[in-house]
């Protein structure tokens, strides 16, 4: 028998964050603000993302001070993951 934890599905986000103010997940950009700290810049970036229901779950650091945040959120039923955003220009057959 399963138990309802079993079932539970989620969907993921990977932002690349980088040590001049800019973060990135797929082609959407949130840079750094005129006279933002950078505690403040990355705090706003989670806190906006926290919003929308999604919830850090791991950080790949890079070389360099730049990081892949790794975020998930849980899928209601019968919802699928957002499918990923095609590069400008990409022509999808």
């Amino acid at each position: 028998m399963l138990d309802s934890m079993s079932k539970q599905r989620f969907e993921y986000k990977i932002v690349y964050m980088d040590m001049r103010g800019r973060a990135s997940a797929e082609g959407e950009e949130t840079l750094i603000q005129d006279g933002e700290r950078m505690t403040a810049f990355g705090r706003r970036v989670l806190n906006e993302l926290g919003v929308k229901g999604w919830e850090l779950v791991g950080i790949h650091m890079q070389p360099m001070g730049t990081a892949f945040y790794v975020f998930k959120r849980p899928l209601g039923e019968g919802e699928s993951p957002e499918p990923p955003k095609p590069i400008k220009g990409e022509v999808k057959v």
